[in-house]
Parts: C-alpha cells; structure tokens; sequence
C-alpha cells in the first residue's frame, strides 16, 4: 500500500513537484469551461488550450453552453478531446455542475470562458496532482486590455506575454500569497485562494466536497473553497501557471456593490468569516461550532435529563452564540402517546426530547457523527449540518462557563490545532461509571495516555479518563485522507495539525449546573461597557481639547507677561530718569538758595 504524503497545515512546502517537461504524466484532467455567449473569447480559450504541453490523450475539454443566444459552437482550432454539452438553466453554478456530471478526469480544473492559458499552464498545474490527491492549485491571472488577436495567433504563441501585454496581476490575490507567506503563514484564509478563473482540483475530493451552490448570486467559487478547506483540502499558488483574462472582471469595474452583494450569502455560509458574523445571538445556516451532547452514563446505559439539560442550557447561555447542539439517543423507539408517563422507562428520553422540541439550535440524532461528517438529524429532515469547521464532543452533566467554548475555540485556531483534548476527570473504572467524577489529573498527565477514543477516553491502569473533545473538521478530513491501515485517526491529526491537552477546570467545565445568566445578559453588559467606553473617549477627547485650550491661553499669558516685563521695564526706566531730573532740579534749587545767602 502506497503511503500518501502528509502536510502538516497548508505547509505545501515539503512537497516536491516534477519538472515542467521533465517528467511523465499519468492522471487525466478535465478542463470544464462555462460560457455564456461570447463566442470570439471563446475561441480564444479553446486555442490556448489546443497548445498546451500536458499530453492530449490525458485531457478531456468540456465546453458548457449556459443558455447562450445564439448558441455557441466549437471552432476548428481546438483540442481534439472536446465536447460541447448544455445547462439551459441560467447561472454559472449550475453551467459548472453540469460540466462536473460530465467529467471523467482525476482532476477538475476549472477554467472562465474569457481566460486563455500560457500553453505550460495546465502541466504546471497537474504536476502538483501527481505529489498528493488532495490538493487545490491556483493559477496567477494578469487582465489585459489588448484586441483580440486571431486563434491561430494564441495557437502558434509560445509567450501569451507578447500577446497581451501589458497586462494587470491579480492584485487581490498576488497581496494574500505575499502577506501569509504563500499561504503557508495563515492557513485560515487558505481556501480563498480558490478562484473559478484558472483553477484545479481532485476530483475525489471534489466528490467529498459536493458541487457548487446555486443558492448564491455571487462568492460560488470562495464558498466551494471553503468546503473543499474542510474537506482536507490543501491550496498551492502556481507561479508557472499563467494565464491572461480578456478584459477587466466585474469586480474590478465594481468592487464596493460585489462585496455587498456577496457578503449578504456567504456570510449564512462561511463561518471562518467572522466579521461578517457580528451580530450577538443570530442563527446562521452553517454554525461555527457543533456541541455534540452525548447521553450520561447511568447504570444500565440511562439517559438523564438533569445532565443533559444542565450541560445544554449552559452551551446555549454561552458567549459564543454561533452554535448548535445535537443530542444523540435513541429518539425512534419513543412514542407519541403515553397512559402512564411515571412509569415509562423512557421517561428521561421524553423529557429531553419534548424540553427542546421546538429549540432551532438543537437537534436529535440516531447516533454520534463521525469525526468527518455531521450528526444526521431525527428525524430526518433532507437538509444536513454541511462543513462545520469545529465539533464538540461533550458528556451530559459537564456544564461549561459562559466563555469556555469560546476560549477552546481561540486556542484550536491560533494555534492551528486538529484536536484539543478536555481532561475533565478520572473515573473509577466499573460498570456504568457516571460522567461525573472526582477529578484528579491534569492535561500533562493525560497526555501519556494517548488520544481519547470517544468522549469517556481510555482506560489508564483501573481509572479512566472522560474529556471533551475539540475537533477540528479539516484536520479530521485530512487524517482520513493519509491515514494508514491500522493506525489511529488521532495520530494521524497529530501529524497533520497536532493535538492539545488542557485542563478542564482551568477552562471553565464543571460537573454541576450553574445559574444561567444567558448570553443576551452578557450582551447587555458587553453593550454597556462599550458605551461606556465610547462615553470616557468622548471625555478624554473633550479634556484634550480643554488642555489644548489651556495650552493656547497660557501661551497668550506668556506673550502678555513679556509685554507688561516690557511695559514695567521702560517705566522703571522713565521713573529712574524722572528721579535723575527731580534730583538735579532740587540741586540746582540748594545751589540758587545758598548763592544768595552769601
């Protein structure tokens, strides 16, 4: 069995791709070109594909025609592995679905009706497929204002550059390679990278990923970045993979109105946008946190309802208001009537399922979900939990504090971890040992005991251990990807992410209810201390600008207190002068007088 690489995060770095011209292929592409109209630049496109170096027999060209009047057609000059095929449904979502039913390739790569490709561009990009099956490669487009040239023009050119230059770069995406290090950085923003212009992908992991949202207007190439992120996906900017888009793109002629218009979708979408997600206790489509509550451990395999509802009540009282709750059990076996309800043995079932019935944030499932995929829910209601970036797996009976989730959630991005393991106590190992237990370890000690399996952990000499467990989806996506046969998944998250131990107590879980003071109490006080906040700025601008006035009137005193220095120096002079006068005066008055004495 042939070991699949590991990338650590999006360090693609320690990969190393083939030579352009120097190696020998063997993975088939699609090239799946959506158009609408167009025919000229059409042309264009399918001529810079007719040149490429990648071999013809391992490309296929899929030219989806999107309603366009008249309809399009294929020019003589164009590969030999083309088809035209057509989506009268209006949008590029549904014209790029179309071309992804009808692909066959190992790799899907993406390509607009209006980017003609440098005739390296294609190898540059599949040589990178050939290192690791889950990878997102990106070309660089430059946008040209230059006529359109004949097709046997772009045919014969071995350098698109003497074509269209001079061209603009894709500033937009050159600045986020450039300031994350290529990506390698911040792998946060990684999966933005994943533009529909001149763009490929496994086509396995497209598979896991599902198609392109025709619920969007705009932002369907940023969202499916997102998903194929959670996916496992890694993103690789390929400077050798050029390109040249005939003209300038939409956004570039108005950027201010696509932004407000994308950001009002992707924001239900893409919680990894949390600026977009200001607001303190709306419901989001795709949540940034699942709390998977799992029932507590009774004698007998029991579910309680104090437990659960302690541990549920506190998730959502928490500050972090963009999650939701999936309570596993077996809902299917309850009844919709009962005569005698004190002696139903299901009892505890009934309560929690009716006390949060008509809770939109949580929901009921058969089982636990998968470290990769989300709870189904029950009953089942045809719209899945789909690219949850973090899932919280949580005995019933621990009660995190308000801001427990949120401080595990900024531990697990900061630092980019798969998996952080919440030591919450050492039970005594014995049939239906309670969730609830002295607690003894610490996170140090718990490390030595290896991953935990589920949220009891394992058995370490006659104690074991119950944590929480913070998953990452990517992480977990990843390691299902490269994991071995017989190795453990959480090894393989340790290799590609790494994993964390903390203490539960230090983050704010206890084994008891609390009094909820609930998130809306938080905001308020939050909301006060802003305004209080505001208010003292405001009263420290107002005081700067008194000193400042202050300032300006002592320098007005300090020019007058020279002016009356000045004034009282010229009379002290003329008094000294009027004395000089008097005295001679007198003087001259004693001389005259004693003159006539004589």
């Amino acid at each position: 069995m042939t070991m699949i690489v590991r990338i650590a995060g999006n360090d693609y770095g320690s990969l190393i791709p083939p030579e352009i011209g120097a190696w020998t292929p063997s993975l088939r592409v699609s090239v799946v070109v959506p158009a609408y109209s167009g025919q000229e630049k059409l042309d264009l496109v399918l001529a810079g594909l007719a040149g490429q170096t990648y071999p013809a027999a391992l490309t296929e060209i899929i030219v989806v025609d999107n309603g366009s009047l008249p309809s399009l057609c294929l020019p003589e000059l164009r590969p030999a592995g083309t088809r035209l095929i057509d989506c009268p449904v209006p949008g590029r979502a549904h014209a790029r679905n179309a071309g992804l039913l009808a692909a066959t390739g190992d790799v899907i790569h993406w390509l607009d009706s209006d980017v003609v490709l440098d005739r390296r561009s294609v190898e540059a990009h599949m040589r990178w497929h050939h290192v690791a099956p889950y990878l997102v490669v990106t070309g660089y487009l430059r946008f040209t204002p230059a006529e359109l040239p004949a097709p046997g023009v772009v045919a014969a050119a071995d350098d698109l550059a003497k074509i269209f230059e001079p061209a603009e770069p894709h500033a937009w995406l050159v600045d986020l390679v450039e300031r994350t290090g290529g990506l390698i950085d911040n792998p946060h923003r990684a999966f933005s990278l994943h533009v529909g212009g001149a763009t490929s992908v496994n086509a396995a992991l497209l598979a896991q990923t599902g198609p392109m949202d025709a619920g969007l207007i705009l932002g369907q190439d940023t969202e499916m970045g997102y998903r194929l992120a959670q996916a496992g996906a890694v993103f690789v900017p390929e400077p050798l993979s050029r390109a040249f888009h005939l003209g300038p793109t939409m956004r570039m002629r108005d950027k201010t109105s696509i932004d407000r218009v994308s950001h009002a979708f992707v924001a239900d979408r893409i919680p990894a946008y949390r600026w977009l997600r200001s607001h303190p206790t709306r419901q989001w489509k795709v949540p940034y946190l699942e709390v998977v509550v799992e029932p507590a451990g009774r004698p007998g395999g029991g579910y309680g309802y104090d437990e659960v509802r302690a541990t549920v009540d506190a998730v959502l009282a928490g500050t972090l208001p963009d999650v939701v709750v999936t309570l596993t059990g077996p809902w299917d076996r309850l009844g919709t009537e009962d005569r005698a309800p004190l002696e139903n043995p299901d009892l505890d079932l009934v309560l929690i399922r009716g006390h949060y019935a008509h809770e939109p944030k949580v929901r009921f499932s058969l089982g636990a979900p998968e470290s990769v995929r989300p709870a189904p829910s029950y009953p089942a209601t045809g719209e899945g939990l789909p690219a949850v970036p973090y899932r919280l797996r949580l005995p019933a009976g621990w009660v995190p504090g308000e801001d427990s989730l949120a401080r595990l959630l900024d531990v697990a991005k900061d630092d980019g971890y798969g998996l952080v393991s919440v030591l919450l106590a050492e039970a005594a190992e014995s049939p239906g040992s309670a969730g609830r237990a002295e607690t003894t370890g610490n996170a140090e000690d718990a490390g030595s005991a290896g991953g935990a399996e589920g949220v009891e952990g394992r058995a370490r000499g006659d104690r074991r251990l119950v944590t929480a467990r913070l998953e990452r989806a990517a992480a977990f996506a990843r390691a299902a990807i490269v994991l071995a046969e017989g190795e453990d998944l959480d090894d393989a998250v340790e290799d590609t992410f790494g994993v964390l131990w903390v203490d539960g107590e230090t983050y704010g879980f206890l084994p008891e209810a609390r009094p909820v003071t609930g998130r809306r109490g938080s905001h308020r006080a939050r909301t006060e201390a802003e305004a209080e906040v505001a208010r003292l700025t405001k009263e420290a601008e107002r005081l700067r600008g008194q000193v400042t006035k202050w300032r300006d009137e002592a320098g007005t005193w300090r020019r007058s207190a020279v002016e009356l220095r000045r004034e009282v120096g010229g009379l002290r002079k003329e008094l000294a002068a009027a004395r000089k006068v008097v005295q001679y005066g007198l003087l001259s008055s004693v001389k005259r007088a004693l003159t006539r004495r004589r």
